[in-house]
């Protein structure tokens, strides 16, 4: 097994962490901080990050270039999908249009938001809701739902009853799909369907309870190597799993250095950096440094697969 090394990169620590995505186009890794309601892009080139908050919106779940325009980016704000406008370099950015919104009907649904999202090989958007964590014990509610949309903006359920929505990876060469509802406590396989988005033919692929009891971590945040590999961050666990989906096996641990880890995403010029967010806050109360800290582990002899940008 290679020997890994994990280093931090130049940028602020992040109360929430999340949902980071490799620019292949640009050289830029964005990611967001969710209840520091930011958005982040770390430039390769330069080794830097700029930060950015967003005119009025002060939780943002996610971050997707936009295919076709290098300075519109779909964000995951509340229940709602706006396309936000950003040079890459000032402090502010500003919702510019609405792609969609979801749960507007039913009152159950008020205290939900966006959890994570990514947008698939061919560029559909899929997104997923979670309870707000304020609102009480995440394992009891089951109000989240995924979300595949549709460039119109028209969007189709895929799941409901989910707790908290979280990682997503598909295999092109398998068509295959990969999801993570946290409190499942699993990793489930999907038929993938790459002509329409849909998904189908659930599998678990990995259980992570204990006889049935609750490990010391939840499955979070998500990405796969070149190989059909899933690396999975674990909140409360110092580390990310890489598992072979086909036997159901974890078949090497990357520790890092803060309890919270929540996503993941390959990236650099080769591929071959797999860079990792964390959270620096748990239940409110502050977490000493690193946390928070966005970190790149080398020397993991693998390489990624180009993330997509968003079609909406």
């Amino acid at each position: 097994m290679a020997t890994y090394k994990v280093e931090q990169l130049p940028a602020p620590l992040t109360n929430l962490g999340e949902g980071p995505h490799w620019d292949w186009q640009t050289q830029n890794l964005y990611y967001v901080d969710i209840y520091g309601g930011t958005i982040n892009r770390y430039n390769y080139a330069e080794n830097k990050t700029y930060t950015a908050t967003v005119e009025k919106e002060p939780v943002i779940s996610f971050i997707i270039p936009v295919e076709g325009n290098d300075s519109e980016f779909a964000i995951g704000i509340g229940r709602r999908v706006g396309i936000a406008t950003w040079d890459g370099k000032s402090a502010t950015a500003t919702v510019t249009r609405l792609v969609g919104q979801v749960e507007q009907d039913d009152a159950k649904y008020k205290t939900n938001r966006f959890n994570d999202g990514k947008a698939d090989p061919k560029g559909r958007l899929f997104a997923g809701t979670m309870r707000l964590e304020e609102c009480g014990d995440l394992f009891e509610a089951q109000f989240g739902s995924l979300y595949k949309f549709n460039k119109d903006g028209v969007y189709q359920k895929l799941k409901s009853n989910v707790s908290v929505s979280n990682g997503l990876a598909w295999n092109e060469k398998t068509n295959k799909f990969y999801y993570i509802d946290s409190c499942a406590l699993d990793v489930k396989e999907y038929s993938y369907n790459p002509v329409t988005g849909d998904i189908s033919n659930p599998r678990v692929v990995i259980d992570f309870s204990n006889d049935g009891e609750r490990p010391s971590f939840v499955p979070d945040g998500m990405t796969i190597d070149s190989e059909g590999n899933l690396f999975v961050a674990l909140w409360g666990g110092f580390k990310l799993f890489k598992i072979n989906p086909n036997t159901g096996k974890i078949v090497q641990e990357i520790k890092i250095p803060c309890e919270q880890v929540t996503s993941a995403a390959f990236g650099g010029p080769n591929l071959d950096i797999l860079y990792v967010t964390t959270a620096g806050t748990e239940r409110n109360s502050p977490q000493p440094p690193p946390a928070g800290g966005v970190f790149a582990v080398t020397g993991l002899g693998v390489t990624g697969t180009k993330m997509t940008r968003a079609n909406v």
